[in-house]
């Protein structure tokens, strides 16, 4: 819990996590040409460039005119950036283009920026393995080939693809597969993508180390995050990040200041807990939306991300659990443990919360 609660405070620019809202596309034609589409976030894409640009301090820019000249001045970096591996050989795009974020999108959605690069695949291509060295989180490739047929292949951050097959048309992936592949994408999201809802998750632990406390919390907390969530990716309701972001910094500082004030879960707290476990579904649902599934990808995209997401807040509170559980009888474990641990999540957390009403 101290390890975690340290690498808050010293990560950095203590941001509790970088939505990249990666997504590639890469779409094949019959003469063997072919097209990516690399989406991102336009901030994020700055961030990540700027040093292979040899352009320090790029990144400060909110003027989004300038942003987008040097975004599309970089597009040739993106040609050393991904890896296109058919059979057994290294195939490069011959250009990249700069496409910037769309001025309005839907709501729910999020504004990407896009390079495209083009070229050529060899005679008879058979396989294609891919690398993108740039980012981080899991993202979706998803590839087309020239008869129509479409697979989606979810790319464990800078790891390599599985090979994909380019002479014929896909079998559509199982049920199970993709809910694997969104429980795989939920439980990143939390462990170790999502530090501000791990200092949540642990400020509801701090008020009472306790099976029924703890228990009560965490059903209360992923009820209010799985109706939102549900509720998001179908539209119903929907909230800019500009606002949904400060509020959940926020609501990690009133858990951390009240275990510093009670040990007792009142009716109140667990009110609290439910408020904020609608806003964190709304953050949970950025993830999602900003994917732009399909829509017959919605329920098992909803089933597989909570289940991630439930299994890494129960990873959380485990460890924690492990590390200090054994002491909460201990007459010295409120003043030695749970003081200073919540006073830690509340200063970060209010950090967080200026910070992120403070960006552009």
């Amino acid at each position: 819990m101290a390890a975690v609660v340290v690498a808050a405070i010293a990560g950095g620019a203590l941001r509790a996590h970088d939505l990249e809202r990666t997504t590639v596309h890469l779409t094949l034609a019959a003469d063997g040409a072919f097209t990516l589409r690399l989406a991102h976030d336009p901030a994020w894409l700055v961030l990540r460039l700027e040093g292979f640009a040899g352009a320090p301090g790029a990144a400060s820019t909110t003027d989004p005119v300038l942003r987008d000249t040097r975004l599309r001045e970089w597009a040739p970096l993106m040609l050393d950036r991904v890896v296109l591996w058919v059979d057994g050989q290294e195939i490069r795009a011959a250009t990249a283009d700069y496409t910037p974020p769309p001025a309005t999108v839907p709501a729910g959605q999020f504004a990407l920026a896009a390079y495209t690069l083009r070229g050529q695949m060899p005679s008879g291509a058979k396989t294609l393995r891919w690398y993108y060295g740039l980012v981080v989180d899991p993202y979706p490739l998803t590839v087309t080939l020239a008869d129509g047929s479409e697979t989606t292949e979810w790319v464990q951050g800078d790891a390599w693809s599985t090979a994909l097959p380019l002479g014929g048309p896909f079998a559509p992936p199982s049920r199970w597969t993709r809910l694997w592949q969104y429980l795989a994408l939920g439980y990143r999201h939390i462990l170790p993508g999502g530090l501000d809802h791990i200092l949540f998750v642990l400020g509801l632990f701090l008020l009472r180390a306790e099976l029924r406390p703890v228990l009560v919390q965490v059903t209360t907390f992923t009820l209010a995050h799985s109706l939102t969530l549900a509720l998001s990716l179908y539209g119903v309701v929907s909230l800019p990040a500009r606002v949904v972001e400060p509020l959940i910094a926020l609501s990690i500082v009133y858990v951390a200041i009240e275990n510093l004030r009670t040990r007792t879960l009142t009716r109140w707290r667990i009110a609290l807990v439910f408020l904020f476990g609608l806003l964190h579904g709304l953050g949970f649902a950025g993830v999602l939306t900003g994917l732009q599934l399909p829509r017959a990808d919605f329920a098992v995209a909803l089933l597989g991300f909570n289940l991630g997401v439930e299994a890494g807040q129960l990873t959380v509170i485990a460890a924690a659990a492990v590390l200090v559980g054994t002491w909460h009888r201990r007459p010295w474990y409120q003043a030695r443990v749970v003081a200073p641990a919540s006073l830690a999540i509340a200063v970060v957390g209010a950090y967080w919360a200026v910070q992120r009403l403070l960006a552009p």
